[in-house]
């Protein structure tokens, strides 16, 4: 099949230049107008639309109560803050079960502001991720540990313990790319799978939970700052403690309007 004859915008292009030039790439996820244009205003260079709003945000227990109607406000909430990163929205879970589906959600998506949108699965997705770029939607891969999978995989699990996993992996990245996407996700990746899979592939791999040696990594937001202390991913650094300065001011509001101090 030919490529397609629109160019990706030009924030999808800067991120194939970061590769090139060996830069890293930060990205983050954001699902409000003022946690996007804080971020973007801070020079991050991707921000995902993520259906992990349904966990962070609307307290789901996993990304498959999360639907199309969710991500389309969310992300067009997102858009009017963003003037400077790659905005990528994810397709939720049983959005894109055929090419056409894929085709008409995306299309929904980009509407909405997004530059890109991002599909979960390796080589069994390529009939979606080619109509979608026949269609001239650009669109980011994700491999490895797949959320919108977690009931039928039992759990969250590692990716690319054993030798034929680890093929499997490396297959589905070079299927991945060859639909022409923009960038791939690792997610739970075994590093040394992940670093290989960077290695052999010309497009960006962001990790999350793969090791430090992929081409950039991602984070939910409020892992990075700290503002959901019930749970913290074991690869997750908080730089600060957004939930604790939130009790702290409350708190004081609450002395100030009651008299009484805790």
């Amino acid at each position: 099949m030919s490529t397609p004859s629109v160019p990706f915008p030009d924030p999808l292009a800067r991120l194939q230049s970061a590769k090139a030039a060996g830069r890293r790439l930060a990205t983050l996820t954001a699902y409000d107008y003022p946690t996007a244009r804080l971020i973007d205003e801070a020079g991050i260079d991707l921000i995902l639309v993520g259906d992990s709003l349904g966990m962070v945000f609307a307290g789901l227990p996993d990304t498959t109560g999360v639907t199309m109607d969710h991500m389309l406000y969310h992300t067009t909430v997102v858009a009017r803050a963003v003037t400077r990163a790659a905005l990528v929205a994810d397709l939720p879970y049983r959005s894109y079960d055929s090419p056409a589906e894929a085709v008409r959600h995306g299309r929904s998506l980009i509407a909405a502001g997004a530059h890109a949108v991002k599909l979960e699965g390796g080589r069994e997705q390529l009939p979606q991720l080619l109509a979608l770029r026949d269609a001239g939607i650009p669109a980011v891969g994700h491999i490895g540990m797949l959320p919108q999978h977690v009931l039928e995989e039992g759990g969250y699990k590692k990716k690319g313990k054993t030798p034929p996993e680890a093929e499997r992996l490396i297959d589905s990245a070079r299927a991945v790319e060859s639909a022409g996407v923009a960038a791939i996700v690792l997610e739970s990746i075994v590093p040394a799978v992940a670093t290989h899979i960077t290695e052999v592939l010309t497009i960006p791999t962001i990790g999350i939970g793969s090791g430090d040696h992929c081409d950039g990594q991602i984070r939910v937001i409020h892992d990075v700052i700290g503002a959901f202390p019930w749970f913290v991913p074991p690869f997750a650094r908080p730089a600060a403690d957004i939930a604790g300065e939130i009790r702290r001011a409350v708190a004081a509001y609450r002395d100030s309007v009651t008299g009484d101090s805790a």
